[in-house]
């Protein structure tokens, strides 16, 4: 199960002694690194664009190599630093998110503060103690309480043909999570051949839910015919389309898709479950606000944040992303807001030696392409928070370099493997279109920790992930024959495919 895989991982981090900012021992020759890292960066793909990129000694803070890193750039997923610290500093690495359920004058009570990580068998957790009590017959409504957020679902700079993706689903106080990385307020569509050619596809949609519907105009091809399967949701439609043709030889397919409504997504997942524990509801479903004298009958508290980080961070979750920072908002001012939230964030990050006056948040995640940073204050950050206590936690739920499984390597799972920086480089990715992102942590070989950040918009072609670990690769084998070109060269070799398209590859399964 994830949640246990989550608390070894963090478990493990906290356990690691050598987390703590080593003593600075004597870095690799600066004439050496600026020579190496000027010709990584002569690669023709920057030809025109915007390079952000700095490295710094992290015991000292002293710069040891600087290339514009004080030009505004779009940081895409790199704004999660941002994010995070503001979120372990304020929230506190023991938050949990709370849901509910209370009774009142006939009416059941559905209540939710954020919680990304409830799933179907805890909605059927709550139906359980619901029925435990006693209670057989709901004589009035069921009522979807997602009130500890505002009503703004989607952030207001993001692309709308982001939103039929669940790396875009829109985000609600009371929200459900159809897997086990937590991609809230979306839902699984499985496709599945039919018997034979030319009889419909068998689509199935987890969790369960009348809410959403499916409309299947595809058919199952023949054996080893090209599939030409699309799994479609217009923007403000609770129908997704399934078409095409998918051949009799292909195994079962899943695909996340957004959901129009959360909410009441979440709310059809409950009373289903409490239909399945003998609990009926004779009125409707719909939203609204508990009663303050309403009567507690279940409560469930998510795991919390110093756990949640892990699938946060290292799989780029955006949705947990937004719904921290609406969670700051709510806690420090009573409002569950991006307008709340946001200014609280950039606050913070003041408070750890940020010039925020060079940057701009306009949402969490870093979906939005009016976000914007520079490399110098991204290291202020990735500094800063050495200090605090839950460093150890913080940074273990960084993706890290070459390592295979999805909670521990994350992003960069598939990345810089088999080089001096597998298992050494601790880093955030980021990725959108124009914009690509990896700022963190490398240790090189004379035992001196070095904080990173590179930050690359408008280049040419792909995103040029091959250049960022060619980066990461030389700190972490340092000069001379061991390192530098050498190190460039080796990581060519074993990665031809480094060079990333428009999206993060946790959004497209793609790590």
């Amino acid at each position: 199960m994830l949640r246990t895989r989550v608390l070894a991982v963090v478990v493990s981090g906290l356990v690691a002694a050598g987390l703590a900012t080593p003593a600075a021992h004597a870095a690799a020759a600066p004439g050496d690194l600026q020579a190496d890292l000027d010709a990584i960066l002569q690669d023709g793909r920057l030809t025109g664009a915007t390079v952000d990129l700095l490295v710094r000694d992290a015991a000292t803070g002293k710069v040891l190599y600087d290339h514009d890193a004080d030009t505004s750039v779009t940081p895409a997923s790199n704004n999660k630093i941002q994010t995070a610290t503001a979120a372990f500093g304020i929230l506190g690495p023991g938050y949990r998110f709370r849901t509910s359920v209370s009774v009142k004058g006939g009416n059941l009570y559905l209540k939710g503060t954020g919680d990304p990580t409830m799933r179907a068998a805890d909605y059927d957790a709550l139906a359980a103690a619901v029925a435990a009590r006693g209670i057989t017959t709901v004589s009035g409504d069921l009522i979807a309480d997602d009130t500890w957020f505002d009503a703004q679902r989607t952030g207001q700079d993001w692309d709308p043909t982001d939103f039929p993706f669940a790396y875009a689903a829109q985000v609600s106080a009371l929200t459900i999570a159809p897997d086990d990385v937590f991609d809230a307020g979306s839902i699984d569509v499985g496709v599945t051949p039919g018997a034979a050619a030319g009889e419909p596809v068998r689509v199935a949609l987890t969790p369960a839910t009348d809410v959403v519907k499916v409309d299947n105009r595809a058919v199952t091809g023949a054996a080893g015919s090209a599939s030409t399967l699309s799994i479609t949701r217009a923007n403000g439609s609770d129908i997704i389309v399934v078409s095409g043709s998918y051949p009799t030889t292909g195994a079962q397919v899943h695909s996340l898709r957004s959901v129009e409504n959360p909410t009441l997504y979440a709310a059809d997942v409950f009373r289903g479950a409490l239909r399945a524990h003998g609990v009926t509801v004779a009125g409707t479903s719909e939203r609204g606000r508990t009663p303050g004298a309403a009567k507690t009958l279940a409560t469930r508290r998510s795991m919390p944040l110093a756990q949640l980080a892990v699938p946060f961070l290292k799989l780029s979750n955006n949705g947990i992303a937004e719904i921290l920072v609406k969670s700051i908002g709510r806690v420090t001012s009573g409002a569950g807001s991006w307008a709340a939230g946001l200014p609280r964030v950039v606050s913070y990050l003041k408070t750890v030696g940020v010039d925020t006056s060079q940057v701009t948040m306009t949402d969490g995640s870093g979906l939005s392409h009016t976000n914007h940073t520079t490399a110098h204050q991204l290291s202020n950050i990735l500094r800063a928070v050495q200090r605090k206590s839950w460093f150890p936690t913080w940074y273990n739920a960084l993706p890290i370099a070459g390592r295979p499984d999805p909670l521990v390597g994350g992003t960069l799972a598939s990345r810089m493997s088999n080089t001096p920086a597998t298992g050494n480089v601790h880093a955030k990715t980021g990725t959108l279109t124009g914009a690509t992102a990896l700022s963190g942590y490398v240790t090189d070989p004379a035992g001196t920790r070095l904080i990173f950040s590179s930050v690359f918009n408008d280049y040419q072609g792909g995103a040029p992930k091959d250049i960022e670990d060619k980066i990461a690769v030389r700190l972490a084998a340092g000069g001379g024959a061991a390192g530098g070109t050498a190190a460039s060269t080796m990581l060519s070799q074993r990665q031809s495919t480094a060079t990333g398209g428009s999206l993060e590859c946790s959004w497209t399964r793609t790590c």
